[in-house]
């Protein structure tokens, strides 16, 4: 349930606001309520008499930022974070006051918190936008960092309407291109569909409107077609002695929007604008549902799929399908509860017994996203291998950067600051001379760190080395530095050059060699003498196997080596060293060959 605040009431009083909570979540306990009093009690004296733009109290945001967390059952070392997510910004709170009161971790994720609020995240491409979602994790250890900053973006979203519409898009743009698609990394299905909805309503206010007016048309005129589409499943899921709960639902706006672009229509020519939700117990009701639902109605072409035997990469289960009722297009989905409690909560629900539950309730198995990533004995709030791994999945052999403006910069991992230079401009690569990582002097060539704020210091005399064409690690840096030395160093050794000479002088040797053999080949045909014959005199037939003789030898009969031939061999059960012709395709197939392979040579004929 949403934290009802009348915003209609001039005064606030902190005192009803606390009570109000309390009632709309009453199941913490009493060591809980106190420390969530304590916590709100500190806000309020921090905080004292001020005020944000839109006249509201400054304490009134925390107060619906905690309360979204409480409604997704976060614990409440989670939900005090969501009162003191912005404590830093008002003056005279120091993190000593905040770790004395409340603890290391809560003051840990409160001040990551703050420094992912102050980041400059301006995303012009998709790649951009990418690389700043992943920055948010090289920045953090807990992962409820990312939870208290969604809860606020959702309410700063819900309350956008108090200011100026040109800083409206530009709130719900940096919603859509990083929170949205978090939250779906997440898992975290409810979260992205409602920042979703709430960015299309300020970014594109006309389309929203229409939708809106258009859902509500359809909605009436739908109801009895739904209800009886729900009676048909109800019927046949009786028979079948399962009890199901099925819920139907308009889609989100933007998901009708993003059809609307896909199918080139208005929102009024879509038909498929509702579903219905079936959920069940277990996995094999799900497939017992999904014959029901096609043995009533049938299925459209390509429209089925099965999320469950092949979850999404956020752990999402859920078998779809669209089915054609009374002439048009209905969507369903099939989940069990467990299911639909990850498609809904996602990484939330991964804590969800926290308050009290009892540990059972949470299915560990379906949560497929950390069962990818490790098999988690014993559910932790403070499970730092488990966030490690997840941001290890997430971040890859990448590392995150800031320049002094504070622009997200993606490097290969082990990166140093020439290659950060480069990146900025290659004029400055070329310039460089020192660099610091946030304000500290460090050594040009040593690799970057996440999250570092790297400033290079240039100088006009400076020109790039040898040196530095080692270490840096981009292709840009590398192509430029040996562009630089090719053209301006007279000393320097281009080994790459050096090595396609050497191969270019081998290739021609070895086209010379072959042209002279073909010659000596044509010559002695001429002369009656067989080529073959002449080869396989130069050796004795026999073959040395690491570098011993009178080894048992079995020579491949799919390719039959001959005495000459390039050869290669490995070690056999039954027939001791089987060898075969180099060139053989039989052999190059067979799996683990490496690790069998000895080495062979012909035995050469004594000369005289």
């Amino acid at each position: 349930m949403e934290f009802d605040i009348r915003t209609n009431t001039t005064e606030f009083d902190s005192q009803l606001l606390r009570e109000q909570f309390f009632r709309t979540f009453p199941n913490f306990s009493d060591a809980d309520a106190r420390r969530f009093s304590q916590a709100w009690d500190f806000l309020v004296e921090k905080a004292g008499g001020l005020s944000r733009s839109c006249g509201n109290p400054y304490y009134l945001h925390p107060m619906r930022v905690a309360s979204i967390l409480a409604d997704a059952s976060m614990d409440m070392d989670c939900v005090v974070c969501g009162l003191l997510h912005s404590i830093f910004d008002l003056e005279g709170v120091s993190e000593e006051e905040v770790k004395g009161r409340f603890g290391d971790t809560i003051c840990k994720i409160v001040r990551d918190t703050s420094r992912i609020t102050g980041l400059k995240i301006n995303a012009t491409t998709l790649q951009q936008a990418d690389a700043i979602r992943k920055m948010l994790f090289a920045m953090i250890d807990d992962i409820r960092v990312i939870l208290v900053k969604l809860a606020d973006r959702l309410d700063r979203m819900r309350n956008l309407k108090s200011i100026e519409p040109k800083k409206q898009r530009l709130v719900a743009s940096e919603v859509m291109d990083i929170w949205a698609p978090l939250a779906d990394r997440l898992g975290m299905q409810n979260v992205k569909s409602e920042l979703e909805d709430l960015s299309l309503k300020y970014a594109n206010p006309d389309v929203f409107q229409q939708i809106k007016s258009i859902v509500a048309q359809k909605k009436g005129e739908r109801a009895a077609y739904l209800e009886k589409a729900v009676s048909s499943i109800q019927a046949q899921a009786v028979k079948a002695g399962l009890s199901v709960t099925i819920t139907s639902r308009a889609k989100h706006f933007y998901s009708i929007y993003q059809k609307m672009r896909k199918r080139n229509k208005s929102a009024d020519e879509l038909y498929d604008l509702f579903a219905l939700r079936i959920i069940c117990s277990t996995n094999a009701e799900c497939y017992t549902l999904i014959g029901i639902v096609h043995g009533l109605w049938k299925p459209m072409d390509g429209r089925f799929k099965d999320y469950i035997a092949m979850p999404k990469s956020n752990g999402y289960q859920s078998l779809h399908t669209t089915v054609v009722c009374e002439g048009k297009p209905l969507e369903i989905q099939i989940r069990t509860r467990d299911m639909h409690n990850m498609a809904e909560h996602g990484v939330a629900s991964h804590w969800l017994y926290k308050k009290g539950m009892n540990h059972d309730m949470v299915d560990v198995n379906s949560l497929g996203i950390f069962n990818q990533l490790q098999n988690l004995k014993e559910e932790q709030f403070g499970d730092s291998d488990f966030f490690t791994r997840l941001k290890d999945e997430l971040l890859g052999d990448a590392i995150f950067v800031f320049t002094p403006k504070g622009d997200v910069v993606q490097l290969p991992a082990g990166s140093c600051a020439i290659d950060f230079a480069y990146h900025v401009h290659s004029a400055v690569g070329e310039k460089i001379v020192g660099a610091k990582a946030d304000g500290k002097i460090i050594p040009i060539t040593h690799p970057l760190l996440n999250t570092q704020i790297i400033e290079i210091i240039t100088n006009p005399q400076a020109h790039p080395t040898e040196n530095q064409l080692k270490v840096v690690k981009t292709s840009k840096a590398r192509q430029k530095i040996h562009s630089w030395l090719v053209a301006n160093d007279p000393n320097f050794v281009d080994k790459v050059a050096e090595a396609q000479r050497a191969a270019d002088i081998a290739a021609n040797n070895d086209k010379s060699r072959k042209i002279q053999d073909e010659k000596r080949k044509h010559n002695r045909a001429k002369e009656g003498i067989n080529e073959d014959i002449v080869r396989a005199a130069a050796f004795t037939g026999r073959v040395i196997v690491e570098g011993t003789k009178n080894m048992m030898v079995s020579l491949a009969g799919c390719c039959s080596p001959k005495p000459g031939d390039l050869i290669v061999a490995y070690t056999s059960k039954n027939k001791g060293i089987m060898v075969h012709k180099a060139t053989c395709l039989t052999f190059q197939r067979i799996v683990n060959i490496e690790s069998r392979m000895v080495s062979v040579e012909w035995e050469k004929r004594q000369n005289g």
